[in-house]
């Protein structure tokens, strides 16, 4: 048995960099992956000079960006799309939680939980607003919350976003009328309403909510 084990983990170790070459936003044939090779597409690395340097173009990374590099990860995962097809996905991450994350990756993709997009915000030139609109599952990007000056959690890469058109972040005022709707768009607004039963909604009873 040690023995099979050893080979299995060395197979998915060479296959690593094939998996690697395959773009975010790229489906991919279920057909096509064995057991074995599927599970390679779930791994983390540090972030390499390719990746921070689309990162710095992207804006995810700016200039002023007072956190670590080496304290960043970049994960690729393989998630369901709204049309139930395997998908690549990607995203950076704080090294904390990266193993956690494709822990949770795996099982909502073992689990066919639907989430759209998965690409890294420096595709959308880190606009959030544009990322969300896009519905794409992000995690880091240096920014501040919205109408404020206090840096993001997802400056540090510790706040993760999955299907924001229908799980927008909203704030109301004290008197229950709407201040802030992020993405705002017509889909987002009419996910206002928690208890609508539309599809993709995260809440309490929703696997995603649980796993994480």
């Amino acid at each position: 048995m040690k023995r099979i084990v050893i080979c299995c983990l060395a197979l998915c170790a060479s296959l690593l960099p094939l998996a690697a070459q395959h773009k975010a936003g790229q489906v991919i044939s279920e057909e096509a992956l064995p057991e074995c090779v599927a599970e390679c597409y779930f791994f983390a690395q540090d972030i390499d000079d390719d990746t921070f340097a689309r990162m710095q173009k992207g804006g995810s990374y700016p200039k002023n960006c007072s956190i670590e590099r080496s304290s960043l990860r970049y994960i690729q995962v393989l998630h369901t799309n709204f049309d139930g097809y395997t998908q690549v996905g990607e995203m950076v991450c704080n090294a904390a939680i990266a193993n956690d994350l494709l822990a949770i990756f795996r099982e909502l993709y073992t689990q066919r939980y639907p989430i759209e997009r998965m690409v890294l915000i420096d595709d959308y030139d880190a606009d959030d607003e544009r990322s969300m609109r896009a519905n794409n599952s992000t995690c880091f990007c240096y920014r501040t919350v919205a109408n404020s000056t206090k840096l993001s959690a997802h400056s540090r890469g510790m706040a993760v976003d999955i299907n924001p058109l229908q799980n927008p972040y909203v704030r109301t005022n004290k008197d229950g009328s709407l201040r802030l709707i992020q993405p705002d768009t017509k889909v987002a607004r009419s996910y206002m309403n928690r208890s609508s039963g539309k599809p993709h909604i995260i809440n309490t009873d929703d696997l995603c909510y649980k796993l994480f």
